[in-house]
């Protein structure tokens, strides 16, 4: 793999951003513009590394985190944010695989230049994931995952952090599934409900937590099955819970199978809704099968109606990306910012260096900063403060926001 290299300042550097791959790694070092030409980067480039799928069904997730941290990286080199380096962003691609991850990992983590790492998507590939960045004292901040265990570990009862490198800007399933739960059972009054799930990390848990809350609030769980995640046939499921009659169906796992199940669902004669969390809410979901009145629910408040995200949105609508920033752009926007802003006072006028990470790991944990989704901060487990979630149907094609709130009512 490439090691780092000084990047002088040149004429093309003047005329705005230039991207620099370099070789074996898909590592781009983006000059950015405007200040950034004339900061000094005489110490060196340091690396943000970056997990998710960037290939794939969940690519339009990836994707847009992906972006939203070139942004984020971009505009910390126009303003010189890092005194006496560069910024380069490296995208590795897991594929939304435990494995691949887990690989991805531990090539950025052979790199003493890797400063930290945004990511992942899933709640299963950041289980192997932050281990091994824990190892190196590198810091990780996930704008997507949202298995509660990942950050206060498997015994609900005494929380224990895992891996102190560990932060993320999403709230948890912890929170969503109930907050789902008081929805579909108080707002749109479904009692009879049936819950699906594609039994992996994120999927499993969050149908436990949306099941849980459900019955506590007099619905009453008239079936529950599990399916594939690569599954496109759902007529064994469908068969299993139409007998109960349920009014609803909630559905943990993603949108590749959502959108089918929905539209399966239908054409079964069960024209109901189908719930799903974060990892529904996506313009694909609908072009799967997804159908109007669908539900969803996803982190945080819709960007397009925060003052707080305006700056982000107009930045990246100018940067000209070809891709969405998707349901995670905000969150992983902040994520990036919350590492850059660490860094920056890790470093102060000094080097960055295997002692620097100490205090890396300092500053993102007192983080409390504005962000694109508003006020930005963690917990004792690295879990954000920010606990608004949002609850969206599909109507003209596309998810829309229906009411923003938390769990519990506040």
């Amino acid at each position: 793999m490439s090691r780092t290299r000084k990047v002088a300042a040149t004429a093309a550097l003047l005329a705005g951003a230039l991207a620099l791959t370099a070789c074996s790694t898909n590592r781009t070092e983006a000059s950015g513009g405007g200040g950034g030409s004339s900061c000094d980067t005489s110490k060196g480039t340091l690396v943000v590394g970056f997990i998710a799928p960037l290939s794939g069904s969940l690519s339009a997730l990836g994707l847009g985190m992906k972006n939203s941290t070139d942004l984020a990286v971009n505009q910390a080199n126009q303003k010189c944010t890092v005194p006496g380096y560069k910024l380069a962003l490296q995208a590795e691609d897991d594929q939304a695989t435990a494995q691949i991850a887990a690989q991805a990992a531990t090539k950025l983590a052979s790199d003493p230049n890797v400063v930290g790492v945004i990511g992942t998507l899933n709640s299963s590939t950041a289980q192997s994931v932050a281990p091994i960045l824990a190892q190196k004292k590198i810091v990780e901040i996930s704008p997507a995952n949202t298995n509660p265990a990942l950050t206060q570990g498997d015994n609900a009862a005494a929380p224990t952090r895992p891996n102190a490198t560990y932060f993320r800007t999403a709230t948890t399933d912890a929170i969503q599934g109930p907050f789902a739960a008081q929805y579909l059972v108080q707002k749109a009054g479904k009692k009879k409900i049936a819950v699906i799930d594609d039994g992996k990390t994120y999927g499993a848990g969050l149908a436990s937590a949306f099941a849980a809350e459900a019955q506590k609030l007099g619905a009453t769980i008239v079936a529950q099955a599990k399916v594939g995640e690569k599954d496109t046939d759902f007529s064994g499921v469908i068969t299993q819970i139409r007998g109960a009659a349920p009014d609803a169906v909630y559905y943990g796992g993603e949108y590749p199978v959502a959108g089918p199940l929905s539209k399966q669902l239908a054409d079964a004669g069960l024209n109901v809704p189908l719930m799903g969390g974060d990892g529904i809410v996506d313009k694909t979901y609908v072009s799967l099968g997804g159908r109007t009145g669908d539900l969803a629910t996803n982190v945080g408040a819709p960007p397009e109606q925060q003052p707080s995200a305006k700056a982000f949105l107009d930045a990246y609508a100018a940067a000209g990306y070809k891709d969405a920033y998707s349901a995670y752009g905000a969150l992983t926007y902040d994520a990036a910012n919350v590492l850059i802003a660490g860094l920056s006072k890790a470093v102060a006028n000094g080097t960055f260096s295997d002692a620097t990470r100490d205090g890396l790991l300092s500053a993102v944990q007192a983080t409390n900063l504005q962000g694109a989704t508003g006020s930005v901060s963690f917990d004792k487990f690295g879990d954000t403060t920010n606990k608004v979630l949002t609850v969206y149907s599909v109507k003209d094609g596309s998810f829309q926001p229906l009411e923003t709130g938390t769990y519990p009512a506040s």
